[in-house]
């Protein structure tokens, strides 16, 4: 009796309309031919749906689909919509994740150049823990208006580049559309500030629009490649040389997938791939996790010597995302050793974002960023060499208070992808790795990326940078300053979780000048230094060490 009745159980009701309702209309069509005109489209559908319903009860990936045929399928359309319903409707100002809508917003108003002021006080609360906050002064300065600038490019370096302090952080073509690329060039050209080209190499895309490139080199070494994947020197040399390129950047690990490598499948190594990124059509590309070019610290160094001198002398560096503490310390000791020092390091945190990655890696791989800059920032300071090497930032940067956080903990300049990717029109639906972007950004698809009007959007980017840095003018002169670099721990406090209002320099104490060298007793330094070798990556026994 229950087998009988399961037809008319909500589980199975809808199909079982469907079914009746199907039967009915065709049999209506059959007993007065002239009704046919008007049951065939009604029909069609209770049909189809019927025939779904059917499939629905004897497929077996999905058990909800056995047990609720046809219904099921409205909580596959929920869950499709889910992101949109909760960013539309449900999420406040400040509790959007990656960025609030309140930051994303604030960037689509200066990138178009219109009101970007709040009114009626914050919505932020002030007394909860880890609040934080950069000082003012009583003696205010007159705002800046030059459009604050470093030099970058130590002893060694012939072609110093003297850079803005807000530049478009690494984002290959590839991972965005080519449009997207032309438009962030084009902004980084009309604005005078630096464009990363990500691993990928440099295309077409990036050189039409004549911006200053940084060339991120991966260890795909893609554009510097032999076929077997090894890097090619003469290759390097030849595309080093061009004008374009302000600076060489090795890419030893990034924030969103630090220790991970990738696979580009043969199948979507299309031609233009092929030919831009210097690998085989047919073959997987692939980005292995580990460099071939070195293997030990000291090597490391010698590599970016050789990089250095085969670009002609521009400002040569890398950019990790900090893991072991001993390995850091470990290049920091090559670099003693060698008497080899980059011109900059980059500072990638685990918040950065732009990398499709695993989730585990994502949310629980690498060191936040402000740890990971003041960390390299004392590092420097502990081997004598922070004068002579400069320090960005990467990693969640999008308002001037950003930018002025990461450069009290040490930073000379920061770079940023996802703020300038709103800028282009991103809408945060996080479809960034399906190739279904909805605005044209991040997606190889072209009736897709046409969406993106190239000039209407390098107006865009350059709006962006340029009321950026007119906020930051307007922050550091509130503080008491003239410039950037001259913020330091002691501008900003932080809420601690006993109410505690404690400053930064409490948060991030800094070693002195060479204490690394003479030793130190900083815990945070103390062992790992003991452990870091310039010979290896690996670290040191020390135990039973007094």
């Amino acid at each position: 009796m229950q087998t009988v009745m399961l037809p008319f159980t909500p589980r199975y009701i809808v199909l079982t309309i469907c079914s009746v309702a199907t039967l009915f209309l065709i049999g209506m069509g059959i007993w007065d031919h002239r009704l046919i005109h008007l049951v065939i489209i009604p029909a069609t559908i209770f049909g189809c749906l019927a025939a779904l319903g059917f499939h629905d009860l004897f497929q077996k990936d999905h058990a909800v689909l056995r047990n609720y045929p046809i219904a099921a399928h409205i909580r596959f359309l929920l869950e499709e919509i889910r992101p949109e319903m909760r960013q539309y409707f449900f999420e406040s100002e400040k509790d959007g994740m990656p960025f609030s809508r309140d930051t994303r917003a604030v960037v689509y108003q200066r990138a178009k150049m219109v009101l970007d002021k709040r009114p009626f006080g914050t919505q932020k609360n002030v007394y909860e823990e880890g609040y934080e906050w950069m000082n003012h002064s009583v003696a205010p300065k007159p705002h800046a208006t030059e459009h604050f600038r470093i030099t970058i490019g130590g002893p060694d370096c012939l072609r110093p580049y003297s850079a803005s302090v807000l530049n478009i952080s690494a984002m290959s073509f590839g991972a965005l559309s080519q449009n997207a690329i032309r438009a962030l060039n084009a902004g980084a050209k009309r604005g005078n500030f630096a464009h990363d080209t990500g691993e990928g190499g440099v295309s077409p895309y990036h050189e039409q629009e004549g911006g200053d490139l940084i060339w991120e080199i991966g260890s795909g070494y893609f554009g510097c490649r032999t076929l077997a994947g090894e890097f090619d020197p003469d290759k390097f040399a030849a595309r080093a040389a061009l004008d374009q390129i302000k600076m060489i950047e090795l890419k030893v690990s990034q924030g969103a997938k630090p220790g991970h490598g990738g696979v580009l499948p043969a199948a979507k190594v299309s031609e233009e791939i092929s030919r831009i990124r210097g690998v085989a059509m047919g073959e997987d590309c692939i980005s292995p996790p580990y460099h071939k070019a070195f293997s030990t610290p000291i090597e490391m160094m010698q590599f970016i010597d050789k990089m250095r001198r085969l670009s002609g002398g521009k400002p040569t560096g890398f950019k990790l995302c900090i893991g072991h503490p001993w390995e850091f310390l470990a290049i920091c000791k090559a670099m003693l050793q060698t008497g080899i020092y980059p011109d900059f390091i980059v500072v990638d945190g685990n918040e950065g974002g732009t990398g499709a990655a695993p989730l585990e890696f994502m949310d629980h791989l690498g060191m936040p960023m402000r740890e990971g800059v003041n960390f390299v920032h004392n590092a420097l300071i502990g081997i004598g060499a922070r004068d002579r090497i400069k320090l960005g930032a990467s990693g969640k940067i999008a308002t001037a208070f950003d930018i002025a956080r990461a450069m009290a903990l040490g930073a000379d300049w920061v770079n940023s992808a996802r703020g300038f990717m709103f800028a282009l029109g991103c809408i945060q639906s996080l479809s960034c790795h399906t190739d279904r972007c909805p605005t044209g950004v991040a997606t190889q698809d072209p009736t897709r990326a046409r969406a993106l009007a190239v000039p209407q959007k390098t107006d865009r980017v350059l709006n962006f940078h340029e009321a950026t840095l007119h906020a930051l003018a307007e922050l550091i002169a509130a503080a008491g300053l003239e410039h950037p670099q001259q913020i330091r721990a002691m501008h900003f406090s932080h809420r601690s979780p006993d109410n505690d209002v404690m400053s930064f320099t409490q948060l991030y104490p800094q070693l002195h000048e060479n204490e690394l060298i003479h030793g130190t007793n900083d815990k945070r330094f103390r062992e790992a230094w003991a452990m870091a070798q310039a010979e290896s990556f690996q670290p040191a026994d020390v135990r039973g060490a007094a």
